[in-house]
Protein backbone atom coordinates (compact mmCIF):
# COMPACT_ATOMS: atom_id res chain seq x y z
CA UNK A 1 0.00 0.00 0.00
CA UNK A 2 1.32 3.59 -1.13
CA UNK A 3 1.40 5.42 2.52
CA UNK A 4 0.42 8.52 1.31
CA UNK A 5 0.31 12.06 3.68
CA UNK A 6 0.95 15.11 1.07
CA UNK A 7 -3.24 15.73 1.63
CA UNK A 8 -2.93 15.84 6.03
CA UNK A 9 0.65 17.72 5.68
CA UNK A 10 -0.69 20.79 3.19
CA UNK A 11 -4.30 20.55 3.37
CA UNK A 12 -5.02 18.99 7.02
CA UNK A 13 -5.99 22.23 8.31
CA UNK A 14 -8.24 23.58 5.74
CA UNK A 15 -9.66 20.68 4.36
CA UNK A 16 -9.24 17.69 6.43
CA UNK A 17 -12.01 15.81 4.73
CA UNK A 18 -10.45 16.49 1.17
CA UNK A 19 -6.77 15.41 2.87
CA UNK A 20 -8.07 12.04 3.85
CA UNK A 21 -9.80 11.29 0.78
CA UNK A 22 -6.61 12.12 -1.05
CA UNK A 23 -4.01 10.19 1.30
CA UNK A 24 -6.47 7.23 2.54
CA UNK A 25 -8.61 6.55 -0.48
CA UNK A 26 -7.08 7.93 -3.89
CA UNK A 27 -3.49 7.05 -2.89
CA UNK A 28 -4.04 4.50 0.07
CA UNK A 29 -6.88 2.44 -1.93
CA UNK A 30 -7.01 3.16 -6.13
CA UNK A 31 -3.07 3.50 -6.43
CA UNK A 32 -2.66 0.37 -4.08
CA UNK A 33 -4.92 -1.68 -6.47
CA UNK A 34 -1.42 -3.17 -8.47
CA UNK A 35 -3.23 -6.26 -9.30
CA UNK A 36 -5.42 -4.36 -11.63
CA UNK A 37 -2.77 -2.05 -12.97
CA UNK A 38 0.77 -1.56 -12.23
CA UNK A 39 2.36 1.94 -10.35
CA UNK A 40 4.10 2.19 -13.54
CA UNK A 41 0.88 2.44 -15.56
CA UNK A 42 -0.45 4.39 -12.92
CA UNK A 43 1.90 7.16 -13.22
CA UNK A 44 1.64 7.31 -17.10
CA UNK A 45 -2.24 7.29 -17.05
CA UNK A 46 -2.12 10.62 -14.64
CA UNK A 47 0.85 11.93 -16.48
CA UNK A 48 -1.26 11.90 -19.47
CA UNK A 49 -4.29 13.06 -17.92
CA UNK A 50 -2.34 15.91 -16.06
CA UNK A 51 -0.70 16.84 -19.24
CA UNK A 52 -3.99 17.58 -21.44
CA UNK A 53 -5.54 19.48 -18.39
CA UNK A 54 -2.49 21.97 -18.44
CA UNK A 55 -1.87 21.15 -14.51
CA UNK A 56 1.75 22.04 -14.71
CA UNK A 57 2.64 22.10 -11.13
CA UNK A 58 1.35 18.34 -10.11
CA UNK A 59 2.50 17.22 -13.53
CA UNK A 60 5.89 17.98 -11.87
CA UNK A 61 5.32 16.19 -8.86
CA UNK A 62 4.12 13.40 -10.78
CA UNK A 63 6.57 12.86 -13.64
CA UNK A 64 8.95 12.79 -10.24
CA UNK A 65 6.74 10.33 -8.90
CA UNK A 66 6.52 8.08 -12.18
CA UNK A 67 10.31 7.99 -12.26
CA UNK A 68 10.32 6.25 -9.26
CA UNK A 69 7.77 3.93 -10.33
CA UNK A 70 10.25 3.11 -13.15
CA UNK A 71 9.06 5.67 -15.99
CA UNK A 72 12.26 6.44 -17.99
CA UNK A 73 13.19 9.91 -19.55
CA UNK A 74 13.05 8.29 -22.92
CA UNK A 75 9.29 7.18 -22.06
CA UNK A 76 8.55 10.43 -20.47
CA UNK A 77 9.52 12.35 -23.97
CA UNK A 78 7.86 9.98 -26.44
CA UNK A 79 4.25 10.08 -24.35
CA UNK A 80 4.41 14.14 -24.13
CA UNK A 81 5.27 14.00 -27.97
CA UNK A 82 2.67 12.11 -28.67
CA UNK A 83 0.48 13.58 -26.67
CA UNK A 84 1.21 16.93 -28.28
CA UNK A 85 -0.56 16.38 -31.11
CA UNK A 86 -4.02 15.68 -29.52
CA UNK A 87 -3.97 18.01 -26.45
CA UNK A 88 -1.40 20.73 -28.00
CA UNK A 89 1.55 21.28 -29.16
CA UNK A 90 2.41 25.07 -26.64
CA UNK A 91 1.37 22.22 -24.04
CA UNK A 92 4.74 20.26 -24.68
CA UNK A 93 6.94 22.82 -24.65
CA UNK A 94 5.79 24.22 -21.13
CA UNK A 95 6.18 20.29 -20.13
CA UNK A 96 9.54 19.20 -21.80
CA UNK A 97 11.24 21.46 -19.37
CA UNK A 98 9.91 19.93 -16.27
CA UNK A 99 11.30 16.58 -17.83
CA UNK A 100 14.21 18.16 -17.44
CA UNK A 101 13.86 19.25 -13.79
CA UNK A 102 13.60 16.51 -12.93
CA UNK A 103 15.52 13.87 -15.07
CA UNK A 104 18.49 15.88 -15.85
CA UNK A 105 20.70 16.11 -18.90
CA UNK A 106 20.15 12.99 -20.79
CA UNK A 107 19.21 12.89 -24.09
CA UNK A 108 19.68 16.54 -24.82
CA UNK A 109 17.28 17.95 -22.36
CA UNK A 110 19.13 20.62 -20.01
CA UNK A 111 20.22 20.49 -16.41
CA UNK A 112 18.97 24.15 -15.40
CA UNK A 113 20.72 25.70 -12.99
CA UNK A 114 17.67 26.51 -10.74
CA UNK A 115 14.39 24.73 -10.75
CA UNK A 116 12.41 26.13 -13.54
CA UNK A 117 9.09 27.42 -12.37
CA UNK A 118 5.43 27.77 -14.34
CA UNK A 119 4.89 28.86 -17.97
CA UNK A 120 5.25 32.40 -17.89
CA UNK A 121 1.47 33.04 -18.79
CA UNK A 122 0.45 35.97 -17.28
CA UNK A 123 3.32 37.77 -19.76
CA UNK A 124 3.42 35.64 -22.18
CA UNK A 125 2.03 38.45 -24.62
CA UNK A 126 5.36 40.63 -24.56
CA UNK A 127 7.48 37.74 -24.61
CA UNK A 128 8.49 35.73 -28.48
CA UNK A 129 9.00 32.19 -27.73
CA UNK A 130 8.35 30.12 -24.33
CA UNK A 131 9.45 31.41 -20.51
CA UNK A 132 8.91 30.36 -17.27
CA UNK A 133 8.84 32.19 -14.04
CA UNK A 134 9.58 31.01 -10.06
CA UNK A 135 9.30 33.37 -7.14
CA UNK A 136 12.04 33.41 -4.94
CA UNK A 137 11.44 35.90 -2.22
CA UNK A 138 8.64 38.73 -2.22
CA UNK A 139 10.56 39.82 0.77
CA UNK A 140 13.36 42.68 0.55
CA UNK A 141 14.19 42.88 -2.61
CA UNK A 142 11.56 40.99 -4.88
CA UNK A 143 13.02 38.11 -6.49
CA UNK A 144 11.91 35.68 -9.35
CA UNK A 145 13.62 33.39 -11.44
CA UNK A 146 13.29 33.73 -15.56
CA UNK A 147 14.26 30.66 -17.81
CA UNK A 148 14.16 31.33 -21.49
CA UNK A 149 13.75 28.41 -24.23
CA UNK A 150 16.37 29.06 -27.07
CA UNK A 151 15.36 32.20 -29.12
CA UNK A 152 13.26 33.45 -26.31
CA UNK A 153 13.64 36.85 -25.72
CA UNK A 154 11.25 39.51 -24.53
CA UNK A 155 10.28 42.85 -25.97
CA UNK A 156 11.91 45.93 -25.84
CA UNK A 157 10.45 47.52 -22.07
CA UNK A 158 11.01 50.14 -19.83
CA UNK A 159 10.82 49.85 -15.73
CA UNK A 160 9.86 53.79 -14.92
CA UNK A 161 10.29 55.29 -11.45
CA UNK A 162 10.16 58.53 -9.74
CA UNK A 163 12.77 57.67 -7.03
CA UNK A 164 14.52 54.37 -7.12
CA UNK A 165 13.46 51.31 -9.09
CA UNK A 166 14.79 49.42 -12.12
CA UNK A 167 16.14 46.03 -11.93
CA UNK A 168 19.28 43.97 -11.68
CA UNK A 169 19.70 40.65 -13.48
CA UNK A 170 21.77 37.40 -12.26
CA UNK A 171 23.05 35.45 -14.59
CA UNK A 172 23.11 31.75 -13.58
CA UNK A 173 22.31 29.38 -16.44
CA UNK A 174 23.35 29.47 -20.36
CA UNK A 175 23.93 32.41 -22.86
CA UNK A 176 22.01 35.11 -23.50
CA UNK A 177 21.51 38.62 -24.78
CA UNK A 178 21.13 41.76 -23.05
CA UNK A 179 20.42 45.43 -25.06
CA UNK A 180 20.05 49.23 -24.18
CA UNK A 181 18.27 51.53 -26.46
CA UNK A 182 21.11 53.03 -28.80
CA UNK A 183 23.30 50.62 -27.87
CA UNK A 184 24.85 48.00 -28.79
CA UNK A 185 23.90 44.19 -27.53
CA UNK A 186 25.98 42.59 -24.24
CA UNK A 187 26.79 38.76 -24.42
CA UNK A 188 25.83 37.19 -21.46
CA UNK A 189 27.24 34.27 -19.49
CA UNK A 190 26.72 32.65 -15.92
CA UNK A 191 28.37 35.04 -13.53
CA UNK A 192 27.18 37.98 -14.95
CA UNK A 193 25.34 40.91 -13.40
CA UNK A 194 23.26 43.74 -15.55
CA UNK A 195 22.68 46.77 -13.06
CA UNK A 196 19.28 48.20 -15.26
CA UNK A 197 18.72 51.83 -14.21
CA UNK A 198 14.90 53.02 -13.50
CA UNK A 199 13.40 54.97 -17.18
CA UNK A 200 15.74 53.01 -19.77
CA UNK A 201 14.26 51.11 -22.41
CA UNK A 202 16.04 47.65 -22.81
CA UNK A 203 15.26 43.94 -23.48
CA UNK A 204 16.67 40.54 -22.46
CA UNK A 205 16.71 36.79 -23.41
CA UNK A 206 18.26 33.65 -24.77
CA UNK A 207 20.21 32.98 -27.40
CA UNK A 208 19.18 30.96 -30.10
CA UNK A 209 20.84 27.80 -29.33
CA UNK A 210 21.25 28.10 -25.68
CA UNK A 211 18.28 28.17 -22.76
CA UNK A 212 19.33 30.88 -20.14
CA UNK A 213 18.20 31.48 -16.74
CA UNK A 214 18.47 34.73 -14.84
CA UNK A 215 17.47 35.99 -11.68
CA UNK A 216 15.18 38.97 -12.06
CA UNK A 217 15.29 41.81 -8.88
CA UNK A 218 13.14 43.98 -8.77
CA UNK A 219 14.75 47.48 -6.93
CA UNK A 220 12.27 48.96 -4.82
CA UNK A 221 11.39 52.11 -5.72
CA UNK A 222 7.83 55.19 -6.00
CA UNK A 223 5.53 54.84 -8.61
CA UNK A 224 7.19 51.66 -10.19
CA UNK A 225 5.46 50.38 -13.27
CA UNK A 226 6.34 48.36 -16.31
CA UNK A 227 5.87 49.63 -19.79
CA UNK A 228 6.08 47.11 -22.42
CA UNK A 229 7.10 48.55 -25.99
CA UNK A 230 8.03 46.66 -29.77
CA UNK A 231 9.11 43.35 -29.94
CA UNK A 232 12.79 42.60 -31.00
CA UNK A 233 11.95 41.53 -34.69
CA UNK A 234 13.72 38.91 -35.83
CA UNK A 235 16.41 40.32 -38.18
CA UNK A 236 17.80 42.46 -35.52
CA UNK A 237 17.83 39.41 -33.16
CA UNK A 238 19.55 36.82 -35.77
CA UNK A 239 21.84 39.58 -36.70
CA UNK A 240 23.49 38.99 -32.76
CA UNK A 241 24.34 35.34 -33.83
CA UNK A 242 26.84 36.83 -36.57
CA UNK A 243 28.66 39.01 -34.32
Amino acid sequence: MIKQTAGREHLGDLAPKFAELNDDVLFGEVWAREDKLSLRDRSLITIAALFSAGQYPQLKSHLALGKAHGVTKTEAVELVTQLAFYCGWPKAWSVFPLIAEVYGTEEGLPALTLPIGDPNDAFSAYFIGHSYLKPLTMEQVPSFTVTFEPGCRNNWHIHHAEAGGGQLLICVHGKGWYQEWGKPARALLPGDVVNIPANVKHWHGAAADSWFQHIAQEIPGSACRTEWCEPVDEPHYRALTEQ
